[in-house]
Order: C-alpha cells, then sequence, then structure tokens
C-alpha cells in the first residue's frame, strides 16, 4: 500500500463513497501513519477482526 492509496482511502470513507475499507495485517505499518496524520483521524474507527486485518470506517463524533 501507498501513501497515496491509503489517502484516498480515507477520503472515499470521509465522503460516504464507500463504507468500509479492510487493511490486511501486512500493509497496516504504511496505512497507519496516513490515517495519523489525517486531520479528521479521531472519526476513523478501526475494528481487529480474526487473522490481523481492520476495517475502518467513517464515524464523525463517535469518540467522546
Amino acid at each position: 500500500m501507498t501513501k497515496e492509496l491509503a489517502k484516498q482511502v480515507l477520503e472515499q470513507l470521509k465522503s460516504g463513497e464507500i463504507s468500509e475499507y479492510r487493511v490486511e495485517k501486512e500493509n497496516f505499518l504504511a496505512f497507519q501513519p496516513v490515517l495519523h496524520k489525517h486531520p479528521e483521524f479521531k472519526n476513523f474507527r478501526g475494528a481487529a477482526i480474526h487473522g490481523g486485518a481492520i476495517v475502518y470506517t467513517y464515524n464523525p463524533g463517535w469518540t467522546a
């Protein structure tokens, strides 16, 4: 996964173009730094699933 792809995925989640995105464990280290630098970092939610993948969604206001 490239930084450009990670940025594109985050924007698609934010715009509602896609409802969720699965990041496999081998792509996590490339995806995570881009997510942490996103201005709306706290509105993205990651749910770990069996096998080491994480499914990300965009949920504004889900954190306190």
